[in-house]
């Protein structure tokens, strides 16, 4: 059993000990640190103790590939887990966060002599500390940010040059963006938010702090949305009065621009917790949405729909720059398994599309198979879909997302002046009339 000396008070180290709950969450399974975060236990810490820790999380996580390429450097064998997970977040602290080099090294030790099992490294866990703060942040290859098959991976997909564009940009945080409810309204809430407005028409913001305190939330004006994940709900050019369906809805804002856009949208999510989470988003942005808690497979609904979406189940490897947790928590067999689901979703959604309706599939992952395999296939299956081509910058995406087919393939390496955006696959079908 534990014997937690008196230092387990100091101040600060329930803050660090809450990182590396979220930490090890996030890296025991997929999910995981969205999980963590709303569970009651972080809920009850002190705001600024909250704050700190989800920071720290975020940080090692962030570089979690380059700290421990750093870590190994220094030690001659590999150090116990516990005493690991104790240096990444010393690590992170050093190279992150504006905490003092002796603070971060100090409470680290401290942390360690609260366990019996990490104790004995209290001195390594010092001089490795020490040496990191000494030396600084070394300069890190851009392949060491990522796990190697998925860098493998990439390289083949793209090339290795692209590859390691992707890759540099892992360890940077990412500016927020927000969609707007009245895209007519851009200039107004640019100049209210200190914002840039981007192409297709979401706001960049650099602020930080309490998004419920920002200009524009308590009306609904907008919400949050990656300027990347805008994209596929505007590539369907919904009309006032046309009928839209968004299959796997949550967490709701592709449906949110169906509706702003006057769509009469039905949107279905298997999750009744999540359903719960979009109708409040729903509520917030005062918009009318007819939101189902239902399997999109097995939905028992015979009406068709002008515009139907499709952001299926991936392994989300495109949204690292905010979820860094997907990049080590992803493992290979999750990409057959995840493709499998949508081939089958796929189907189900084309039966929802009227003759001349129009369908985007779409995914936040990097990995071909979950993208432009997935509709290679789907094209073979269904003759009477074609594709619509996308128009360069159509929608808001980068000029070069256009691939040969007419299809997007957004790479986070994409507007590195304006701070990049997430990672996406979108194909525009329609189905012949």
């Amino acid at each position: 059993m534990t014997q937690p000396d008196p230092g387990q008070s100091d101040p600060g180290l329930p803050a660090r000990l809450a990182a590396l709950d979220l930490i090890s969450t996030a890296l025991a399974r997929r999910g995981g640190l969205d999980e963590a975060l709303s569970h009651p236990a972080f809920a009850k810490l002190p705001p600024q103790d909250r704050g700190f820790a989800r920071a720290l999380a975020m940080a090692t996580l962030r570089r979690l590939g380059g700290i421990d390429r750093a870590l190994d450097g220094r030690m001659q064998k590999p150090p116990p887990q516990a005493v690991r997970e104790l240096l990444r977040i010393g690590v992170a602290q050093l190279w992150a966060l504006d905490v003092p080099d002796f603070a971060a090294v100090s409470t680290t030790v401290k942390l360690a002599e609260r366990d019996g099992s990490t104790r004995p490294f209290k001195g390594l866990i010092n001089a490795v500390l020490r040496g990191v703060a000494r030396d600084g942040a070394p300069g890190i290859a851009a392949d060491a940010w990522l796990p190697s098959w998925i860098f493998a991976r990439w390289a083949a997909a793209f090339g290795e040059e692209t590859a390691r564009a992707v890759a540099a940009t892992v360890p940077q945080e990412p500016p927020t963006d927000l969609t707007l409810r009245d895209p007519a309204e851009a200039e107004r809430w640019a100049q209210a938010l200190e914002a840039e407005v981007l192409p297709g028409g979401s706001l960049r913001v650099r602020r930080k702090g309490d998004l419920a305190e920002w200009p524009g939330f308590a009306e609904g004006a907008w919400w949050v949305q990656d300027a990347a994940a805008a994209v596929p709900a505007r590539l369907l050019d919904v009309k006032p009065v046309q009928t839209a369906l968004d299959l796997c809805a949550a967490p709701g804002g592709k449906t949110l621009q169906l509706a702003a856009a006057g769509a009469e949208v039905v949107a279905l999510d298997r999750s009744p917790n999540r359903l719960k989470r979009l109708n409040e988003n729903f509520a917030r942005i005062g918009l009318k949405v007819e939101a189902l808690a239902a399997d999109a497979e097995a939905w028992e609904d015979a009406r068709t729909f002008d515009a139907v979406l499709l952001d299926a189940p991936c392994t989300s490897t495109g949204t690292f720059r905010r979820n860094p947790d997907v990049l080590w928590g992803t493992k290979p067999a999750d990409i057959a398994k995840l493709a499998d689901v949508q081939h089958r979703l796929l189907d189900a959604a084309a039966e929802r599309v009227k003759p001349g309706g129009r369908l985007v599939y779409c995914v936040c992952s990097l990995e071909r198979e979950e993208g432009e395999a997935q509709i290679i296939a789907f094209l073979r299956r269904r003759p009477d879909f074609t594709t619509e081509p996308c128009a360069p910058g159509e929608a808001g995406a980068p000029e070069d997302a256009v691939t040969r087919e007419g299809w997007l393939r957004i790479l986070p390496s994409e507007w590195p002046d304006r701070g990049g955006l997430d990672g996406f696959f979108a194909a525009r079908l329609v189905r012949k009339g």
